[in-house]
């Protein structure tokens, strides 16, 4: 309703969440087209997210590989 005009003051008096909650939705959901795909921020942030525990699982891998190249 935002992108349709509408401001968050107007959405927050109608809707009740506060004009700051549904700004941030807004920023978390609008979809931005990058080389042809489509992405919110929050498909970003849970990319982030997932790509920070891959590189912990990745160092706790590399040191297991260093052990067990010591024991054999």
């Amino acid at each position: 309703m935002h992108n349709q005009g509408r401001s968050y003051t107007q959405l927050a008096a109608e809707y009740g969440p506060s004009a700051d909650s549904i700004r941030n939705w807004v920023k978390l959901y609008t979809v931005h087209e990058v080389d042809g795909e489509k992405w919110t921020q929050a498909d970003v942030n849970a990319l982030q997210k997932e790509n920070a525990k891959l590189r912990e699982e990745l160092e706790i891998l590399k040191r297991a590989a260093v052990l067990l190249s010591k024991y054999n």
